[in-house]
């Protein structure tokens, strides 16, 4: 995840063509490296703060990480970066017990910028849905 690691401006489009969605975020490695640790936060009427840690996980072969934020959410991901995109995902149990499958992407990685998607899918990932597209520009 090296592409990652960074200080970066964040933009999104606005809901129902409303106002771009801008926030920050900052990842560092730490722990001697072994540990990719995110901090993230989006401006807007109800902010959204968060910190997610994130480590390779030799057994495995697989990229897992931990997300939380201030809006109460715990979630788990594993994944792996194959064919010029990271993608690390995860099964999701509603309150009515139905199962759906989200994932987080990254995609046109290059040098200073990259797009991160939030995705999810209803039929076990055989189709995914954008929910939240998210354009990264490294800070100067």
């Amino acid at each position: 995840m090296d592409f990652w690691v960074g200080e970066w401006e964040l933009t999104w489009p606005g809901q129902n063509g409303g106002e771009v969605g801008h926030g920050t975020n900052s990842i560092k490695r730490i722990l001697d490296g072994c540990v990719v640790q995110e901090s993230f936060s989006a401006q807007g009427p109800a902010p959204l703060r968060g910190t997610s840690v994130s480590a390779f996980d030799a057994n495995s072969g697989k990229w897992k990480q931990t997300w939380v934020d201030n809006q109460g959410a715990y979630l788990d991901f594993v994944g792996e970066f194959k064919d010029g995109q990271m993608i690390l995902q995860r099964e999701a149990i509603g309150k009515n017990g139905a199962k759906t499958m989200q994932r987080m992407v990254w995609k046109n990685i290059a040098a200073n910028e990259f797009d991160w998607s939030w995705e999810a899918s209803q039929d076990g990932g055989k189709t995914w849905q954008v929910q939240w597209p998210i354009h990264y520009k490294r800070k100067n």
